[in-house]
């Protein structure tokens, strides 16, 4: 074999290797870059679950997260949990940890994606369901499956603070999700939105029973309307 030949043959095992490193490096930087935060009660109260530090994702304040599950209590148990627009699925993973039977997310972002498959994998793989996809085009098959089961169900929405293009509406198309709900088959209906935002004291068969503010955030709480 010619000295071109044996140069030509270490450039290649080089690029290749190179490659290789390349790839473990950026990989482990990937990672990171993540935040974590802990599941705060219940069952895997103390576990790390990840946040992706991307633009599009957002984790819910600690404090707001415990305002939240202190509203809802033990009520929680042994009902589904619906997280819309997830991300890393914090709010659903901590419902599941303090006992509800199915938790189900859609996630429309690849790295948040693959940060809530790991996430769920860390817990309980068996009482999740997850969806990618954009939460507008893929809520009606979540909807249709939880609304088969015999336990009522809590919805959780955060959407996005119109950080992408074509989301300038991204709250008038939310609350035309929440009225496709059957009240008769839920619990109650959480939104975290913009606290200068009014949200409708009604949306379809529902009404507005609670709002926290956290700063730059509130919740907004609807239950079934009362006869």
């Amino acid at each position: 074999m010619g000295k071109s030949a044996i140069s030509l043959n270490l450039v290649r095992v080089y690029s290749v290797y190179f490659k290789i490193i390349l790839h473990k490096v950026t990989d482990t930087m990937a990672k990171q870059q993540n935040f974590t935060t802990k599941i705060i009660g219940g069952e895997f109260k103390g576990k790390l679950i990840e946040i992706p530090n991307i633009f599009t994702t957002r984790s819910s304040k600690g404090i707001l997260k415990e305002s939240l599950f202190n509203t809802l209590q033990f009520e929680i148990m042994d009902k589904n949990f619906v997280e819309v627009f997830s991300g890393s699925g914090s709010i659903g993973l901590e419902a599941l940890s303090r006992g509800a039977s199915q938790c189900y997310f859609i996630e429309y972002n690849k790295v948040a994606y693959k940060v809530l498959q790991e996430n769920i994998k860390r817990l309980n793989p068996a009482k999740c369901q997850h969806m990618f996809g954009d939460s507008f085009e893929k809520f009606d098959t979540i909807l249709k499956m939880v609304e088969g089961r015999a336990e009522k169900s809590y919805f959780y929405f955060d959407p996005p603070f119109a950080t992408r293009d074509g989301m300038d509406d991204v709250y008038d198309k939310t609350i035309a999700l929440i009225e496709k709900i059957d009240a008769s088959k839920t619990m109650m209906v959480i939104v975290e939105h913009m606290t200068q935002l009014d949200m409708p004291k009604n949306i379809g068969e529902l009404e507005q029973i609670k709002r926290k503010k956290f700063g730059r955030s509130t919740m907004t709480y609807y239950a079934p309307k009362e006869d």
